[in-house]
């Protein structure tokens, strides 16, 4: 399973941006798929899951702000993210794990695989 995450970038604090991650060698709709990101200098964190029903799950840092949706005929998550904050400046990376069932989302050992990232930079 490979993972291509795109749609980083530049921009100001306030704008939007919305990344993709397109998974290829497994369909994804019987998969939970999740978004990690990590800020310079700190620890990879969770952001945000969506589960094979649909269910979502947000970290408190960007409820309201972020959107996480799937689609699955083009085998691709979404990650929409509004009134965006310098602090929310870090690599995004999606994964998705082996099995069916992952015991707790935001664990980062819960997955198996991972994209390789893409920077998203908000300037004050």
């Amino acid at each position: 399973v490979q993972l291509q995450a795109s749609g980083g970038g530049l921009v100001q604090a306030g704008a939007s941006l919305r990344l993709s991650c397109t998974a290829s060698g497994r369909p994804i709709n019987n998969y939970h798929m999740t978004w990690f990101r990590q800020a310079p200098g700190k620890e990879r964190e969770f952001v945000t899951s969506i589960t094979r029903s649909r269910s979502t799950y947000y970290a408190d840092s960007v409820k309201g702000r972020f959107t996480i949706s799937r689609d699955n005929a083009k085998n691709t998550v979404y990650l929409q993210m509004n009134s965006l904050k310098p602090e929310d400046t870090a690599v995004y990376y999606c994964a998705t794990s082996a099995r069916l069932i992952i015991n707790s989302l935001p664990l980062e050992n819960q997955y198996d695989y991972w994209g390789q990232g893409t920077l998203v930079t908000v300037s004050s």
